[in-house]
């Protein structure tokens, strides 16, 4: 069994975390957004443990993998040799495949 790779976050996915946590906290509560966003940043950080059990979508971007938290959170990554990086996490029907395509 290999070694679980390191997992980072782009500046892009650190914002939208932030921002769903902002959302979350003035419509519901703090509490709420904490244990949310708190959960999200968990499943991410367990892609690093398995990798390649995201969906790839290549037909967006070269490497691109996707992988869903509660069916309403997309989280877009890719996943190297020694490190998984995660690119965006998507709330909603937000349109990641426009912000992640390569042009």
């Amino acid at each position: 069994m290999s070694r679980p790779k390191e997992v980072v976050f782009s500046p892009e996915a650190e914002a939208q975390i932030v921002a769903l946590y902002e959302y979350i906290a003035a419509n519901a509560s703090p509490t709420i957004a904490e244990s949310y966003t708190s959960a999200i940043v968990e499943r991410c950080e367990r892609l690093g443990a398995t990798p390649l059990a995201g969906t790839a979508r290549d037909d967006i971007r070269r490497g691109l993998r996707m992988t869903l938290f509660r069916r309403r959170v997309a989280i877009a990554y890719s996943a190297l040799p020694k490190v998984v990086t995660v690119l965006g996490i998507f709330y909603g029907g937000q349109d990641y495949e426009s912000l992640l395509r390569e042009d």
